[in-house]
């Protein structure tokens, strides 16, 4: 039973998406054939993760698998997320898709996970964005508890505590900013 929809999110939820759109095959196909004579090679390994790449989203992160002799399985909770990015090509936008490239501070400069067929990909991207913040303790209460939440983190404080230092150090100098 997937989880009740998130209302921070816009009430977007992602935890009944498996399986990408079926649109994102032909935009496999309409790749493959943009390669020419090669098309008989480029066709099968995208037909082959087309058919295996399946989507699973839940509280605690989100996971992507696929490949039949090599099966890959990514798994990223919403607490190692760093950044994420949407793009979209020229034929992506056409078809309406877009990649959700999510990142993590692994020390690869590729994305760890990009999500392909994904037909709502910017309410995905806002949902990651406020599940990657809640998972650090930011979202998670009431917007009139934000605040206290917040100074609960300490290097927020010590922050707080160095920008009043030096509105002060302006201050003497006579050039408040």
């Amino acid at each position: 039973m997937p989880p009740e929809p998130d209302s921070s999110s816009s009430g977007f939820t992602p935890y009944h998406i498996t399986r990408p759109a079926p649109v994102l095959m032909w935009y496999y196909v309409i790749c493959a054939l943009l390669t020419g004579p090669g098309v008989i090679v480029a066709i099968f390994p995208l037909w082959f993760k087309y058919e295996t790449l399946r989507y699973k989203f839940d509280e605690k992160g989100v996971s992507m698998s696929w490949g039949i002799l090599f099966r890959r399985e990514v798994l990223l909770t919403y607490r190692r997320i760093q950044d994420i990015h949407l793009t979209r090509n020229i034929l992506q936008r056409w078809l309406g898709l877009a990649t959700v490239s999510v990142q993590t501070a692994s020390g690869s400069a590729s994305a760890e996970m990009s999500i392909d067929g994904i037909l709502e990909a910017e309410q995905l991207r806002d949902f990651l964005y406020v599940k990657m913040r809640g998972a650090k303790g930011l979202h998670d209460e009431p917007d009139h508890a934000e605040p206290a939440a917040a100074e609960r983190d300490e290097s927020l404080v010590v922050l707080r505590e160095i920008r009043d230092a030096l509105r002060v150090i302006a201050e003497r100098e006579g050039s408040a900013p």
